[in-house]
């Protein structure tokens, strides 16, 4: 009994603490520049120098997560503050500095420039309004115009708030970062030559109000030239809670990633804190009908973008020992895609799908919830995930497993109640998208997918297979399978093992009509007999269903 009213004092004095805080704290910059040394336009410009401005801001705290048999689970895990709407329906939460500085709009629906500005942005008081003809009647009265300081952005949401500089209230954060951890955390999605602008507001632990944790971002195997941005605490810097700090990268090479937090790695990967990142080639921006060797050609000229292959053995493009492709239109009818820039076509894909693979530990995760030390040697997975569900429901895109929709908090996370994302009941009542991105894989016919799978379980090695579409393995931990000669050594087949902190680009190639047709179903499992449960349940785990469809929507990846 008093141990229980120790604990009701304490969060009771937490959330005093944190509302007086946000009573009396001033608002603080969320960087998103419309303009750096290396963009000096706005990325809606022309730019030579190829990329643009993207931002995204990130919590890290505490939430909660629903497994495949009903039972919920406590995380440690990053939530997203930024591209909300983005998030919740399964999309990369990494936006351009236009959109990022969008007021945002709950009623938006996922895709809406307005429903991904930054939580909480707030008016200046230092814009100037003045008076200017109405565009519409040259010759009637003049009407008032906001007039903003160099780098902020106009508002037009006609909220009479005018201009957007960054700087954030304390309130909005803490009233959307608690308890809205995600599982995988959100997902981010830059291209090469980008300048990537990361948040992270560490907004504390409700359940664990005893605990102090610090949190950082570390992209794992990301060639990241500065030790500072690495996110390792002994030679970077770590997040206390209440505090904040802005992540800068510039984006090098092409591949799959994956993030996590670098602080007591084992039980903070363990309780959830990765993540899923992969930069898009330059190859992408290669004008239609334009020869891809010529472009890989042209990007050896500049010393920045140069692969270096002659160099060095690691090099992440070595040039095809021969090549007369162009880029052409995929089954969507748009310009075809590339996961790397091969300068033959051979990594051309028509859509593609992340997936993370993870485990759990339940009792572990109990412990996290309850007190501390846990029993990092006793550590053992019973849940096994892909994108934080197990089977059925990484196949679920209805909310519910009772195929009920789950409508959530649109005040809270902006989502509107055609939500396909999959729903926890928090502990405030409240509704919330901890398992936003499921698992299925929708291929056209005649198409190709890219899966990015990336493995950041810290007690397993875990495999995965598929039969009938042959595994077609492009690349290995963000490096394309290709010698230095030029020589292709991609290769299929029917499975693949991964250990933690591992990536792999497979193609599934349903392009042979003769084989695939709409309509098929086909697997992607675990061999792994006790990886295919849920807990104590024989049914679940690492698997997800391979539609082949007539044709693929490219925004939302339904099946038509």
């Amino acid at each position: 009994m008093t141990i229980r009213k120790l604990h009701q004092v304490g969060l009771l004095t937490l959330f005093v603490s944190l509302l007086t805080l946000a009573a009396n704290a001033q608002s603080f910059m969320v960087q998103c520049p419309a303009t750096t040394t290396l963009h000096k336009t706005p990325a809606t410009t022309a730019n030579p120098v190829g990329g643009s401005i993207k931002c995204q801001q990130i919590s890290g705290g505490d939430g909660l997560a629903t497994m495949a048999d009903g039972t919920q689970t406590y995380l440690f895990s990053f939530g997203p503050l930024s591209g909300l709407n983005d998030i919740a329906a399964g999309l990369p939460g990494t936006q351009s500095q236009s959109v990022f500085m969008t007021p945002f709009d709950p009623n938006a629906s996922p895709g809406d420039p307005a429903s991904n500005g930054a939580v909480g942005l707030v008016s200046d008081t230092d814009g100037v309004t003045i008076q200017v003809p109405d565009p519409s009647n040259p010759t009637g009265p003049t009407i008032s115009q906001s007039v903003c300081p160099p780098g902020a952005a106009v508002a037009t949401d006609g909220s009479g708030r005018s201009c957007y500089t960054g700087h954030v209230d304390p309130r909005a954060i803490m009233d959307v970062g608690v308890m809205n951890g995600n599982i995988p955390a959100p997902m981010m999605a830059i291209d090469e030559d980008d300048e990537y602008f990361l948040t992270l507001t560490n907004v504390g632990m409700i359940m664990r109000p005893d605990l102090f944790e610090q949190h950082t971002v570390h992209f794992h195997g990301y060639p990241n030239a500065s030790s500072f941005y690495d996110g390792v605490p002994d030679a970077s810097v770590a997040i206390n809670i209440g505090g904040s700090f802005t992540y800068y990268y510039l984006a090098p090479d092409a591949g799959t990633y994956f993030w996590h937090c670098h602080i007591t790695p084992p039980e903070h990967l363990q309780m959830g804190m990765v993540g899923q990142l992969y930069v898009r080639p330059r190859q992408n921006r290669t004008a239609a009908g334009t020869s891809l060797l010529a472009n890989w050609n042209s990007q050896q000229a500049n010393l920045r973008t140069a692969s270096n292959c002659a160099t060095d053995i690691l090099c992440s493009a070595p040039k095809p020992a021969a090549s007369t492709a162009n880029r052409v239109n995929n089954k969507s009818g748009v310009p075809t895609l590339y996961a790397y820039n091969d300068g033959d076509g051979s990594t051309a894909y028509d859509v593609e799908y992340p997936l993370q693979i993870h485990g759990f530990d339940p009792n572990f995760h109990f412990v996290g919830m309850t007190f501390n030390p846990e029993g990092f040697a006793d550590m053992k997975d019973k849940y096994f995930l892909l994108n934080g569900r197990s089977y059925p429901d990484t196949v679920n895109t209805t909310g519910y497993q009772d195929g009920s929709l789950g409508g959530g908090n649109s005040a809270f996370v902006g989502q509107p109640l055609s939500s396909t994302a999959m729903y926890t009941q928090d502990v405030d009542g409240v509704q919330r998208p901890s398992q936003p991105l499921n698992a299925v894989v929708n291929i056209p016919a005649g198409g190709r997918a890219l899966l990015r799978i990336s493995d950041l379980d810290v007690s397993e090695y875990q495999t995965l297979a598929s039969l009938g579409i042959p595994m077609h393995v492009i690349a290995l931990n963000a490096r394309l399978l290709r010698d230095t000669a030029g020589n292709n050594l991609a290769y299929d087949s029917n499975s693949i093992t991964l250990a933690g902190g591992e990536s792999l680009d497979v193609i599934l190639d349903a392009s042979d009509t003769t084989k695939y047709s709409a309509g098929q179903t086909y697997y992607l499992y675990t061999p792994q007999l006790d990886h295919l449960s849920n807990d104590a349940e024989n049914f679940g785990g690492l698997m997800t269903e391979v539609h082949i469809c007539n044709s693929v929507d490219p925004a939302s990846k339904a099946c038509n």
